[in-house]
């Protein structure tokens, strides 16, 4: 990375970032699978790096129409066509587009409608229910419907599930059955995460926001990073990948943010950045950053060279989930 200091270990290989980022056009490992979504190829000569999202949530009003499960700290809406016109204003191509637990649970048809309106800027993903007895016939439907890449479990203390919880079993066996990626969220509980990982070694995970705890609303806490040296620990799990979605919550400084390089960096060298997915997480950020707030510091900094920016922001979650945005 950029302006890192030459005497810390694990420096990432120049080299090997350029090779990867060459590589994505190529049969690659088993994290570049599942094309279901109808990835478009970057067109021959163009010379915009891709950006893509790897976590972003939209949603309609609440309304008896579609209720919400719950009311986060969030804006009133965030439709699909106002998430669009976000990502439009800096430049963003595409985007992950996790259906909202808090507000529709297990319910992804507001982001199947979206994704139809959207076809070339949006790839699905899911939460999926453990607890269904038929969460792997749920599994193969959601493989069927146009535009999806994964699905995603909740691993969080509160959720109050342990790594040999049959449910979990059930959705991971479907998964691996399905090619599907299983995005996981674990933050505050990366130690039981971790077991799960390991007891799934034929699952390609996607893991959430660093599996670093987040503020939904500032300041940052006390230690934010307090988890970091398991984060990289867990850099060692070959079937798994990192989104760096949220980082500038965790931020004690104002905007731009400065002070979250240097734990950034001790992950990209831990993790490689070609296991490095940025994103915003937004609008769960919403009442810390705005989106422009999110991006921005990713565009500008000169701690990431163009090589590393490209495969940060958008080669990594290509790869991750075999989908680019469609250019038009």
């Amino acid at each position: 990375m950029a302006n890192r200091s030459t005497g810390r270990e694990g420096l990432i290989d120049r080299r090997t970032v350029l090779q990867a980022g060459a590589a994505l056009t190529a049969a690659g490992p088993a994290l570049l699978r599942g094309t279901h979504a109808e990835a478009q190829p970057r067109p021959q000569g163009a010379s915009h790096t891709t950006i893509i999202d790897a976590q972003v949530h939209a949603y309609a009003a609440n309304t008896p129409d579609r209720p919400w499960h719950s009311v986060p700290n969030w804006p009133a809406h965030v439709t699909g066509d106002e998430m669009v016109a976000a990502m439009d204003k800096v430049g963003v191509d595409g985007a992950i587009y996790i259906s909202p637990f808090s507000m529709y649970q297990y319910d992804a048809s507001y982001a199947v409608d979206v994704r139809r309106a959207h076809p070339d800027r949006f790839a699905l993903v899911k939460p999926v229910n453990p607890d269904d007895p038929a969460v792997a016939d749920v599994i193969s439907e959601w493989r069927k419907t146009p535009g999806t890449v994964g699905i995603r479990i909740i691993m969080t203390k509160e959720a109050k599930r342990t790594p040999d919880d049959p449910g979990f079993d059930r959705v991971l066996r479907a998964a691996v059955q399905h090619d599907f990626p299983v995005n996981i969220l674990f933050w505050g509980n990366v130690d039981a995460g971790t077991e799960l990982i390991d007891r799934h070694p034929d699952t390609r995970f996607i893991i959430d926001h660093m599996g670093i705890l987040q503020p939904t609303a500032p300041p940052a806490p006390p230690q934010p990073w307090a988890d970091l040296p398991k984060v990289v620990e867990l850099a060692r799990r070959k079937n798994a990948v990192i989104k760096i979605t949220g980082a500038c919550t965790l931020s004690k400084q104002p905007y731009p943010f400065a002070d979250i390089w240097d734990p950034l960096a001790r992950i990209f060298d831990a993790w490689g950045l070609d296991r490095c997915l940025w994103g915003t997480d937004w609008t769960r950020a919403f009442a810390v950053v705005n989106y422009e707030q999110a991006v921005e510091p990713f565009l500008k900094t000169d701690r990431l060279s163009a090589s590393e920016r490209a495969m940060l922001m958008g080669g990594a979650t290509a790869k991750a989930y075999g989908w680019s945005p469609k250019k038009v």
